[in-house]
Formats: structure tokens, C-alpha cells, sequence
């Protein structure tokens, strides 16, 4: 019976996963999409069109640079909590390491919304 909720939590977090990846993969995917546009334009010598979708995949590929970069800050974040959860509750801490628990789950929360 204890392994239930965590079950269930750890179903619910699997489910914000595949939804931050699904995010996170539009601008790459984009960025490939409009890169290869321009390739294509750029070898047919029409370089004002290879230039909008150059613009385009830069925006993209800029997105999706950011979006990897804040989640890999907060999964750091919650990384650091979920160590000092452990060191507390090896101590005997549980209220301690509760507090460390729920900002690790803050932080991984918020990496898989960005």
C-alpha cells in the first residue's frame, strides 16, 4: 500500500516529462525544418529567401536553447535538495528533509514546465 502514491507520483511526473519534451522539441524541430530550407534555397542561388528561413531556424534554434538551459538549471536545484533531503534524513530529520523534498519537487516541476 505504501508504493501506491508513489506510483501514482512518479506516473504524474512521467506525464509532465513527455509534455516539456514535446514543447521543447517544436523549436528544434522547427529549427531543423527552416535550417533546411534555407539550405535548399541557398543552393539554388535565392539567397533572400535562404535569408527568412536562416532568421526563422535562428529563432528556433534560440528557443530551444533557452527552454534546455533553465530546465537544466532547476533539475541542478533540485538535485542539491534532494541531497540535502538524504543527508537530513540519515541524520533523523524528517522535517528537514520533508522541506528539501518539497523544493526538489518545486524545482522539478518547474523544469519540465519551461
Amino acid at each position: 500500500m505504501k508504493y501506491i502514491p508513489i506510483t501514482f507520483a512518479i506516473s504524474v511526473l512521467a506525464l509532465f516529462l513527455r509534455a516539456s519534451v514535446t514543447a521543447s522539441d517544436h523549436h528544434t524541430a522547427q529549427a531543423i525544418e527552416h535550417a533546411a530550407m534555407a539550405k535548399a534555397h541557398g543552393e539554388d542561388g535565392h539567397a533572400k529567401v535562404l535569408l527568412k528561413h536562416a532568421e526563422e531556424s535562428l529563432k528556433h534554434a534560440q528557443a530551444s536553447e533557452k527552454q534546455h538551459a533553465e530546465q537544466h538549471a532547476h533539475m541542478t536545484e533540485s538535485v542539491k535538495h534532494l541531497k540535502k533531503a538524504i543527508e537530513h534524513a540519515k541524520a533523523g530529520h524528517a522535517d528537514v528533509a520533508t522541506k528539501h523534498v518539497e523544493e526538489a519537487l518545486i524545482h522539478i516541476r518547474q523544469s519540465t514546465t519551461e
